[in-house]
């Protein structure tokens, strides 16, 4: 038993600016594809109730000009003022709202939608908004769609969606039960909706933009985050969704170009089938979705695996969707999978990397079966990039932790660490973590750097947990952007 110590990974931003923190790196250098003073102009439209569209837009331009931190904490690197959205500063970038791409849901319809059962009230209100979506649908000037949720519905029995290695399993169930996340909140079917659409969405709540808001159903008031934090978060995911790469991962020239990509399983809305989803993300911030084929229950450990032929056909697709996009193929592919590899599964991809001719193929098994802990003297928990090795197959990374950049630990709950597996692999175990952790910080959706789950498998869940709602036969968008 061995343990080390992992420095927090570099992120890369405009003009090769690293920085460790998403929100100092976009604040010092400004996103990492920008190129040119030439800014970025994101072209939104609204869809909502009018009050909600008036409110959004009110904070937006309240955003634009800067919203400052916290100012009773000493905790300033992690309560950071947000810049604004502006052509000369953070995001190097402005938001265009156009009249013709604001459009209104009726009230009454709204109203309507009180009398009903959850269930039903869902699938009225995904009906209203996928209008809305459906006449936008052919707009030439609109790049992404923010929808004002309605304030009034109340999915949240439905909304039991796993988000994260601890409360799910790896078929996709929620632990301890029925699997709710089959039926769907209305964040899951209007995103599955949406996929027939050239246009991602980003789903808004009113407590985002509006302090005072107390929730008719859950009486609670205001949101979790302080504003500024809300900003940054709400502008880095427009800003990746219309096209934008906020930050990625260094590369060393000398290394292998590699890429890594997240397989999980999820099970479809109106029948028992297991289906695969993967993943493929480079280094330079580009990730795309593959659907897969069919996985079957294993008898030995109760669990959903690939046949050799269907390990094969989803690595193979995946590289060769890669290589479409991008005109290139990886040297190196590294696997993260929630569950354990089967043999028919090892072949299967192994195969599928002799035939793309990969230099290098590394499995790694990420899990949460591992149940030692590690304790530091005091009251703060172990630091964020403790690892520890228990064998030369096993090692133990804690991905949440205390963060020295901020001088507090940012969590609410007792942090676990994630266990890696070295199944077949050629780097050293520490390089592997290290990729792991980094890739923990991938996650465009907030702006903190201590995400837990690497950004391949919480891709590929939240990918799973939208398509098990879009039909099996339906295409599928390879963008992200359309899923997160």
């Amino acid at each position: 038993m061995k343990a080390a110590f992992i420095e927090e990974p570099l992120l890369e931003f405009a003009g090769g600016g690293c920085h460790i923190d998403p929100k100092h790196g976009v604040w010092h250098y400004g996103p990492a594809d920008i190129k040119d003073p030439t800014p970025r102009v994101v072209r939104a439209a609204i869809i909502g109730p009018q009050a909600s569209i008036d409110g959004l837009q009110t904070w937006l331009d309240k955003c634009r000009r800067g919203i400052g931190a916290l100012t009773d904490t000493h905790l300033t690197h992690l309560y950071v003022p947000f810049p604004g959205f502006d052509v000369h500063q953070g995001f190097r970038s402005i938001i265009n709202f156009s009249p013709r791409l604001t459009r209104s849901v009726s009230k009454r319809d709204l109203d309507a939608l009180d009398g009903l059962n959850p269930l039903q009230a869902v699938s009225k209100a995904v009906d209203l908004y996928d209008r809305e979506l459906q006449a936008l649908h052919d707009e030439p000037s609109c790049d992404v769609v923010i929808v004002c949720r309605p304030d009034n519905l109340n999915d949240a029995a439905l909304s039991r969606a796993p988000r994260d290695l601890d409360d799910v399993e790896v078929d996709g169930s929620t632990k301890g039960g029925k699997d709710s996340g089959l039926i769907g909140d209305f964040h899951a079917l209007l995103k599955a909706r949406s996929l027939r659409y050239k246009q991602p969405i980003q789903i808004v709540r009113r407590s985002t933009w509006d302090p005072k808001f107390k929730d008719p159903h859950t009486s609670r008031v205001g949101a979790n985050q302080d504003e500024a934090t809300r900003a940054w978060n709400l502008h880095t995911a427009l800003y990746y969704k219309n096209g934008g790469v906020p930050w990625r991962l260094p590369r060393d020239p000398a290394d292998l170009t590699s890429c890594y990509i997240g397989i999980t399983f999820y099970k479809s809305a109106d029948t028992s089938l297991h289906t695969s989803v993967a993943q493929i993300y480079n280094q330079r911030g580009d990730g795309i979705i593959v659907r897969g084929g069919p996985a079957t229950i294993s008898k030995e450990d109760r669990q959903p695996h690939l046949t050799e032929g269907d390990a094969y056909a989803l690595l193979e697709t995946a590289l060769q969707r890669y290589r479409a996009e991008h005109r290139n193929t990886p040297a190196r592919i590294v696997l993260h999978k929630a569950s354990n590899y089967i043999p028919a599964e090892m072949a299967g991809f192994n195969q599928a990397a002799n035939t793309e001719r990969l230099e290098v193929l590394e499995l790694l098994w990420l899990t949460n079966s591992d149940h030692i802990r590690l304790y530091r003297t005091g009251q703060q928990p172990p630091l964020r990039g403790t690892m520890l090795t228990l064998d030369d197959d096993r090692h133990l990374l804690y991905t949440t932790g205390a963060v020295p950049f901020y001088k507090t630990y940012p969590g609410h709950y007792v942090p676990q660490p994630l266990g890696i597996r070295t199944v077949d692999t050629e780097s050293s175990p520490e390089r592997l973590a290290t990729e792991v952790l980094a890739l923990t910080k991938m996650n465009w959706n907030q702006t903190r750097l201590d995400g837990r789950i690497p950004i391949t498998l919480r891709t590929a869940r939240t990918v799973g947990n939208i398509l098990r709602h879009h039909g099996t036969d339906a295409p599928v968008s390879g963008r992200y952007a359309h899923y997160m």
